[in-house]
């Protein structure tokens, strides 16, 4: 099996690359965002015929039942800024008609994994943002129209390329931070790098053996 690990920086999956536990897996740092993750993503997969990419990084969470640390899968996925607004609602792109929900590669306006599961970590659902969360009155509205459990910056980006190519793939996120009011001294990045590559290995692992 040839694997693309895929993350937005560097730092997020070094213990993984400092270990070099196989020789079929290959790296992509993408850099942050999704414009940057659709281009270095879509570009590897024309190079290269990859079984799966697992797609690794850190995130916020808005669900308070998660832990700093904890590493979850992501079930699902939107771009929840993707639509129009109108006076002072937010449409998003299938409540506008822009997009039907059904649309491929969406299923009920969400981009799901069909391969979710894979990790045996807790599925949760997340949205994908270019600006990360930190005013209460957004945070309120977002999870009121969408009641996501974790954001990153690049997570639907990754999904949408996978299913527009068909490529089985999956995501692993550590919670490093609740989504609130900026606070970084609240925030334990290491913590949530240290887990998250933990968890990595021992996907790769079961990867390689089925």
């Amino acid at each position: 099996m040839r694997i693309l690990l895929v993350a937005a920086t560097k730092a997020e999956i070094e213990p993984f690359q400092s270990l070099k536990l196989t020789d079929n897996v290959d790296v992509l740092i993408t850099g942050v965002g999704m414009v940057a993750s659709t281009f270095q993503l879509t570009n590897a997969l024309g190079q290269y015929d990859y079984d799966f990419v697992v797609n690794a990084g850190i995130a916020g969470a808005f669900s308070r039942n998660l832990k700093i640390g904890n590493v979850i899968e992501v079930e699902t996925d939107i771009f929840s800024e993707l639509g129009v607004e109108d006076g002072n609602l937010f449409l998003s792109v299938f409540e506008s008609r822009l997009i039907a929900e059904n649309e491929f590669p969406y299923r009920n306006g969400k981009l799901s994994n069909p391969n979710a599961g894979m990790s045996d970590l807790p599925l949760m659902k997340g949205i994908t943002v270019n600006t990360v969360h930190g005013n209460e009155d957004s945070i309120k509205k977002v999870v009121e129209q969408f009641s996501p459990q974790i954001e990153s910056m690049e997570g639907a980006a990754i999904a949408y390329v996978c299913l527009q190519k068909k490529v089985k793939f999956i995501q692993l996120r550590a919670i490093s931070n609740y989504v609130e009011k900026r606070n970084k001294n609240a925030w334990n990045i290491p913590l949530a790098i240290v887990n998250l590559n933990n968890e990595l290995n021992k996907l790769i692992v079961k990867l390689n053996a089925n």
